[in-house]
């Protein structure tokens, strides 16, 4: 078991005004990501992987869409996305925080 304390761990510069850090164990990840570069006025591209999420928005608005159906969302809320279905956001708030949990783990998320 160990501890991720925020103050002390390295974030991950995924975009400019876009950084995240996470935790795993064998089979689960959580991931906090900090969007500072809202708000936009369009949608990011939609991905999608095999893994199913759970977000949570710890701060901010945004529309969280889930295979183009949107769903706004504010502190508090939370959406579930299965595996393989197209999602993505369009942040209303200057700045978001999202805790993404994934299962089985983003292989991808991990440094080499």
């Amino acid at each position: 078991m160990s501890a991720i304390k925020q103050a002390e761990v390295a974030r991950e510069t995924i975009a400019p005004g876009r950084t995240r850090y996470l935790a795993h164990t064998d089979h689960l990840m959580m991931v906090v990501i900090d969007f500072e570069d809202g708000p936009a006025s369009q949608p990011d591209p939609p991905h999608s992987h095999p893994h199913e999420q759970v977000t949570y928005v710890a701060a901010g608005e945004l529309l969280f869409f889930l295979d183009q159906e949107p769903h706004r969302l504010g502190p508090g809320d939370m959406i579930t996305v299965p595996p393989d279905v197209p999602h993505t956001i369009q942040l209303l708030s200057e700045r978001v925080r999202l805790v993404d949990t994934f299962s089985p783990i983003r292989e991808d998320f991990l440094k080499a």
